[in-house]
């Protein structure tokens, strides 16, 4: 892996904003860390802290507003309809919030520290946060790391001088909360007021027979005098799942804690660090990408906020695969087996409520979060969710039935970890949009399609696409020219002028309505035939309506209809590009299949322009590249790496913050998880059957470079490299069964090549796509 030693985010000095910190996480627990000389902070969080409590995500009075829009928008009162259908509003998400932070100080003639010396940097070949600098003679260190494995925040902080490092640590929350210190070296931190109570608990190790622990003011304990201190943090949540209220939960969260810290006893901090490096390994090393034989980046210490700056006219290619990785990193850190999935800020805030509170929001956010996860290989960063969908079936259940008098379930725009499933309050623009669940649901048929995991399909998706199958049956309506439509519908958060001049946003049968609808029917039919339920009554339901599906058209000035009528649009460079979905992350836009459409996607995103939050930056570099026009998604990666500026955010559209996170602004995960996906697009693209190579690969940009272990559908592991912009070498290989045969189609520029292969061999192949070497795995 000939790029790990260029994969860290660096810092010369101590972070002044919060995106200056760098984040560490194991999926539910998560750090950022300030790297002060002084006084160091880790800001905490635990991904089940939110305000509120199981809600009723139904309105009785819906039908009847129903009804109501359904008749102004099919009377062509479009403007009537978006104003009387906020009565089809329900109430706000609730927020994502904070746990708490552990705050260190340090001795103040500490403040005579060499700044020349100071290094702050995550290694994400180890998932590692460090800290160095020197005092005098002594050189000071300080690691700081999250365990998946033991549930843990890991911190060592030491000096190479004996006896040298002395400091105060307590723990403190801008949530109400009361501490106190034990006499095992140990600070209790719960919270006080209602809702889900958690408890955090610090535990404190010291050099064994040098220094000294003194517990002061109850809550704080003060070191003198030892050569290194390791630190651990646990924390717990009365948070069960999101039908208990917190309230009656029966856990005693500081119980749980001391319990953890108990079984950590066992393991010394290099046991702990070795534990952690296993599992992220595992993780981690599937996926290597080296854009450049010649990489720009020397062995000078750069900090990477220099490397963003100069990115426009140096254009180091290894600065792209920083972030590439970053986005890999990132997404191992806020989403395992077990979690929560991973919110608008992953799991990283500092505020009590943040931004859109932190919350899921399902008209693209959330989507995106886990568009890399499968290409990308980390499919088990995935089931989270899955388990969240599952959650939500459950809550839509009860919407569908309630709301729109429809089986099945439903989710729409924005959710919170209590699975609602009720429309947003406010503006019908952005509240009126049951399309959510509908969404997440083709994520289950694309993990399949990745995995072949037959038992997941059978299990986990195909019950939930039954039920959203079921709603959309019953969503759907017979309208004009024999075509079924979603009446209302709009086009996320984006306005139209109807014909009579007046601003409006609900119609019929927009087109991401019915691209997202194709979508899961057509899922909902393969699985059928992967699980012999073709015959299903449900299945000939959905064939019958496939048919009668309002289809994609062509706008008179050549782009994609975003709404059935082409009404006017008054912000052509509007952010969101729904009226693409079917292009990507769809399937039903191919170059291909509907050549036709692909060049009236071309004129759309032409006419969207690049300007755009962080996370429309990444959709649309995706977009291009399933266009196979690597100019331009070239140009939307480079447009992305703009040095944003925490204390002018307002005069930014996207960009990158000093410690790598994406901008809306302000900060939005979404765009760093969309990044890694868009730049595996240009790499590798892929169907159910074929394989297609460096399909946008920019090849003045890139000129020589590799990718190893990125995944193509089917379960097929693919590792190609280039020279001089031209395929040199490609593997292939299936793990998935033993013994079986399976077949590609592999294309490369004009070339395409029939491959029946055995899983369990590894098969080689030149760039004229000839096998030159097959391999036992």
């Amino acid at each position: 892996m000939a790029e790990i030693n260029n994969l860290k985010v660096r810092f010369s000095g101590e972070a002044r904003h919060w995106t200056d910190a760098l984040p560490i996480g194991n999926g539910r627990l998560g750090g950022m860390v300030w790297g002060g000389v002084l006084s160091e902070t880790i800001n905490l969080n635990d991904d089940t802290l939110w305000t509120g409590s199981p809600g009723n995500y139904t309105n009785p009075d819906a039908p009847k507003a129903l009804s109501e829009v359904r008749k102004l928008v099919n009377d062509g009162k479009y403007a009537d309809a978006t104003t009387s259908a906020v009565k089809l509003s329900g109430e706000g998400s609730n927020a994502y919030q904070l746990l708490g932070d552990i705050n260190f100080k340090f001795h103040e003639t500490d403040v005579e520290y060499d700044e020349t010396t100071y290094r702050r940097e995550l290694d994400l070949d180890t998932a590692t946060v460090k800290v160095t600098y020197l005092i005098g003679e002594v050189e000071f260190t300080r690691q700081h790391f999250a365990s998946y494995p033991d549930q843990v925040i890991v911190s060592k902080i030491s000096g190479n001088k004996s006896g040298s490092l002395s400091f105060t640590v307590f723990l403190d929350s801008k949530i109400p909360h009361r501490t106190s210190a034990n006499a095992q070296n140990q600070i209790v931190m719960g919270k006080t007021e209602d809702g889900i109570k958690f408890s955090a608990v610090l535990d404190l190790r010291i050099s064994d027979g040098i220094g000294t622990i003194t517990v002061f003011e109850d809550n704080k304990i003060k070191v003198e005098g030892c050569d290194w201190a390791v630190i651990l943090l646990v924390a717990s949540s009365s948070f069960e799942d999101p039908f208990t209220n917190p309230s009656d939960s029966k856990k005693d969260t500081t119980i749980d804690c001391l319990n953890n810290l108990e079984q950590l006893k066992r393991y010394s901090f290099e046991q702990l660090y070795s534990r952690h490096l296993d599992d992220y390994h595992n993780l981690f090393h599937r996926v290597s990408i080296n854009l450049s034989k010649s990489s720009t980046l020397t062995d000078s210490y750069v900090p990477t906020s220099d490397r963003i700056k100069s990115f426009k006219t140096d254009e180091d290619p290894s600065l792209i695969e920083l972030l590439f990785q970053y986005g890999r990193y990132l997404l191992i850190s806020c989403s395992r087996p077990g979690t929560q999935p991973a919110n608008l800020q992953g799991i990283w805030n500092d505020k009590v409520y943040p931004p859109w509170d932190g919350a899921p929001h399902l008209n693209i956010n959330l989507q995106m979060n886990y568009w890399h996860s499968l290409p990308c290989s980390l499919h088990e960063c995935h089931e989270p969710l899955f388990d969240f969908i599952k959650n939500l079936s459950v809550n839509g259940s009860k919407t569908a039935k309630v709301n729109y008098e429809a089986n099945g379930w439903v989710a729409h725009q924005v959710s919170d970890i209590w699975a609602k499933t009720s429309p947003d309050r406010g503006e019908a623009v952005w509240a009126l949009w049951p399309m959510g669940g509908a969404w997440l649901c083709t994520h289950l048929w694309e993990h399949y399609t990745y995995t072949l995991n037959k038992e997941f399909l059978a299990k986990i998706a195909y019950p939930l696409l039954e039920g959203c199958g079921l709603f959309l049956l019953d969503w759907l309506i017979e309208g004009k020219d024999e075509y079924l439509q979603t009446n209302p519908s709009t086009s996320p958060e984006h306005m139209f002028t109807a014909p009579d001049g007046q601003p409006a946003s609900v119609s019929y049968s927009t087109t991401m309505d019915m691209s997202i609808i194709k979508e899961v029917f057509s899922t909902i039919i393969s699985a059928a035939q992967v699980l012999g339920k073709s015959e299903d009554n449900l299945i000939k339901k959905v064939v019958e309506s496939q048919s009668k599906l309002y289809p994609t058209q062509i706008a008179k000035d050549g782009s994609i209809m975003e709404w059935a009528q082409d009404f006017v649009d008054p912000d052509v460079h509007h952010r969101h590009i729904s009226h693409l979905f079917g292009l990507f992350p769809g399937h039903t836009i191919t170059l291909e299949e509907t050549p036709e459409l692909c060049k009236a996607a071309e004129v759309t995103l032409n006419n969207r322009g690049e300007e755009g939050p962080g996370w429309s930056t990444t959709w649309k570099a995706a977009s291009w590249a399933r266009l196979h026009n690597s100019e331009r998604a070239y140009q939307m990666i480079k447009h992305l790496f703009d040095l944003v500026d925490p204390e002018n955010e307002s005069n930014y559209e996207g960009g990158l913050y000093s410690n790598m996170f994406t901008a809306h602004p302000p900060f939005q995960i979404d765009a760093n998880f969309g990044f890694s996906a868009a730049v595996a697009e240009m790499l590798i693209q892929s169907s159910v059957t074929d394989i297609y190579l460096i399909p946008a690969l920019p090849r003045d940009k890139w000129r020589n470079g590799s990718v190893e272990g990125l995944k193509a559908r089917g379960n097929v592991t693919v590792s190609i490299s280039w020279s001089d912009g031209d395929l040199h070498e490609l593997r292939l290989w299936s793990d998935n069964r033993e013994n079986q045969r399976f077949t590609k189609t592999i294309h490369y520029n004009d070339m395409s090549v029939v491959a029946t292969m055995l899983t369990g061999i590894v098969y080689t192949f030149d760039g004229k796509l000839k096998t030159v070497k097959t391999a036992s795995l």
